[in-house]
């Protein structure tokens, strides 16, 4: 039923940052192989914000590769820790987001999940299933298996004590909530990106409390933006998200940092480790352009989440629109009845769904992200008055015909 330990080990050890620890993984494993009994494999995810990008893949990814060994993966959706925040990484504490935000997110992120994951061999909970029904005297018999010296030691919390950062006391709550989880599910392993160690061991101890044997752990190298700087966030604007049309992932993977091809093609695509050697040895050999390593990142991340003839027409498009500079021959069209005029460009763009809100088309035209007919719009009360056509760009990638009869 499971591959030898060996070659599990190998395969799991693939691109992590840190395990804790081999020894009891390979005991894990070695008794899972003995009683024919999968391991249960975590992960969570605070739905709060809307869509997965490449950056959670990264540890779906390691899921997956769980899941072809065999073993049973949980996915925890983070309806109740979501209201807290997790303040990983955090000098302020995060907005609480409502209830209702946090469900229809994660409505969207089910749907995606299963672009990597086989879901006949997925679970998924959302951990309001337990905490929902929680008695007070539960909550407090939680929070007394936690210090609060032992929740001062994490980094974050430390620093902005020091600094006189407030720190609400709902926060030293979500490695609690999170180590919960794990004993809720009776999870054998977790993974979590490198910021989340804290919250990992965390859940340790918590299993120990309550009499489970604690869950080994995988971190995960956090995967930077297209920035190159800090790391992929929705709320940053440097993310690909999975769901992103063909021609906006392929131009957003085009303008990655050169220094970052390589760790994109080893966490986010299924390229062998003969073939990494191969990119790595190209990146090395000056007479390769960077340039068409990323457009081989491009097609093969495209073809993963779309089809290999969408990599093919969005790579002939980004050609079109940079190479050639010329417009892209599908670009899509809206009519506008000439009673509607005049039509306000800002009312315009968020109608036709290029922009998600009526003050980000006015930071963009602001910007000077907004052009009409080749002409740089930086008006934000700039509204269509005439019968026409008008070839509008926005951002670097997106391209409407608005059409007035």
């Amino acid at each position: 039923m499971f591959p030898p330990v060996k070659e599990q080990l190998e395969i799991i050890k693939r691109g992590v940052e840190e395990l804790i620890s081999e020894e009891e993984m390979v005991r894990k494993l070695e008794n899972s192989i003995k009683t024919h009994q999968p391991l249960r494999i975590k992960q969570g995810f605070d739905p709060t914000a809307p869509d997965i990008h490449l950056g959670h893949t990264v540890g779906i990814r390691k899921l997956r590769q769980f899941q072809d060994l065999g073993h049973t993966i949980v996915l925890i959706i983070g309806d109740y820790t979501g209201l807290v925040g997790d303040p990983s990484g955090k000098n302020e504490t995060r907005p609480r987001l409502p209830y209702e935000t946090l469900m229809k997110n994660a409505e969207t992120y089910e749907n995606q999940f299963f672009k990597i994951l086989d879901k006949s061999k997925t679970e998924i909970h959302y951990n309001g299933e337990w905490f929902a029904k929680m008695k007070f005297d539960e909550i407090m018999n939680l929070a007394a298996k936690f210090t609060v010296a032992r929740i001062l030691e994490r980094d974050d919390f430390t620093k902005r004590y020091k600094e006189g950062n407030p720190i609400s006391l709902h926060e030293f709550f979500y490695p609690l909530m999170q180590g919960y989880d794990s004993v809720a599910i009776k999870a054998d392993v977790e993974l979590g990106a490198t910021e989340q160690k804290f919250n990992l061991l965390t859940a340790r101890d918590v299993q120990r409390e309550y009499g489970q044997e604690p869950q080994v752990i995988l971190t995960l190298p956090v995967l930077e933006g297209i920035d190159g700087g800090q790391r992929m966030s929705k709320s940053l604007g440097n993310y690909i998200g999975i769901d992103d049309e063909p021609d906006e992932m392929y131009g957003k993977i085009m303008s990655i940092p050169d220094n970052l091809i390589l760790k994109y093609f080893t966490l986010v695509t299924d390229y062998s480790l003969a073939q990494l050697q191969e990119v790595k040895r190209r990146l090395n050999d000056c007479q390769t352009n960077p340039m068409v390593l990323k457009k081989e990142l491009a097609r093969a991340i495209i073809k993963m989440y779309h089809s290999e003839s969408a990599a093919r027409q969005a790579e002939q498009n980004f050609e079109q629109i940079f190479s050639k500079k010329e417009i892209p021959d599908d670009i899509e069209e809206i009519i506008i009845p000439s009673s509607d005029l005049p039509k306000p460009l800002v009312k315009l763009l968020t109608e036709c769904g290029a922009v998600s809100s009526n003050g980000e088309a006015r930071r963009l035209i602001q910007q000077g992200g907004v052009r009409i007919n080749d002409e740089k719009i930086s008006d934000i009360n700039y509204a269509i008055q005439n019968k026409g056509e008008y070839i509008t760009k926005v951002g670097k990638r997106r391209f409407f015909k608005f059409i007035v009869k």
